[in-house]
């Protein structure tokens, strides 16, 4: 895993952007793989400036969204439905239905998660994925313990994760237990991987992953694995090693 180091989140988030453009503006056919919370929103409010500056296109574009709690309304605030529609879907020019989530609010949960599944391949797969990472080392929401075969499935969520998203609920008792989430496995089928990580409640986990050997106790580790996954991490998630190398550097 290559690790490209920035000095703060104005650069994670430039660094990150200008690889996707570069996908974007390709002219061919690109499926991105797309994440919330708090890392990714300085990265799609600069993708929306560049459209609206530059008239960057995505008509050819296609979208698939880690994952979605279980039992959110698409239209209730705290939704990754409505995240991704306030920060990016609704500002830049997507095919119409080439943006997808999985359905947290289906009766089936577990045809849900196969259809998502199989609409990811029927795309032709991921070509370029952006992850966060955890306090725990989770990637999507793929907690610690979860196979390394794991596919597009239901979750039930670690407290740590449900503390660190409290920021986002009116109330701690409203932030939902359980998520669809894309599996470990549909996550390194991406033909490319950013693994993003910003802030110093990171560090710790950030120095975990590059220190440890690969486990599913620490999710984010498989990313070792894979041919084409880079770390792009600010200074601050980085404190807690005693010496990093710079650009360039594999983990």
């Amino acid at each position: 895993m290559r690790l490209i180091r920035v000095r703060d989140y104005d650069a994670l988030c430039e660094t990150v952007v200008a690889k996707i453009l570069d996908r974007v503006q390709s002219g061919s056919r690109v499926n991105l793989g797309l994440a919330t919370g708090s890392t990714p929103r300085g990265i799609y409010s600069r993708l929306v400036e560049d459209a609206r500056v530059n008239g960057t296109s995505y008509r050819r574009v296609h979208t698939f969204n880690l994952d979605e709690y279980v039992g959110l309304s698409p239209k209730a605030p705290e939704s990754y439905h409505h995240y991704m529609e306030e920060a990016l879907f609704r500002h830049v020019d997507f095919p119409r239905g080439g943006t997808h989530l999985p359905d947290g609010t289906t009766a089936n949960l577990e045809e849900e998660c196969r259809k998502y599944e199989a609409a990811i391949q029927a795309a032709g797969g991921i070509d370029l994925q952006l992850l966060g990472i955890g306090v725990n080392g989770h990637i999507g929401f793929n907690e610690p313990g979860t196979s390394f075969s794991s596919r597009t499935h239901v979750v039930t969520l670690a407290e740590s994760t449900r503390r660190a998203n409290r920021r986002f609920f009116d109330h701690p008792h409203n932030v939902p237990k359980r998520a669809i989430t894309m599996g470990v496995a549909t996550i390194m089928d991406s033909r490319e991987i950013f693994l993003m990580a910003s802030g110093s409640d990171k560090a710790e986990i950030v120095a975990r992953l590059l220190n440890e050997e690969v486990s599913e106790s620490l999710p984010a580790s498989v990313l070792k694995r894979h041919p084409q996954a880079t770390m792009i991490a600010e200074e601050t998630a980085l404190a807690g090693l005693s010496a990093v190398g710079t650009e360039g550097k594999h983990a």
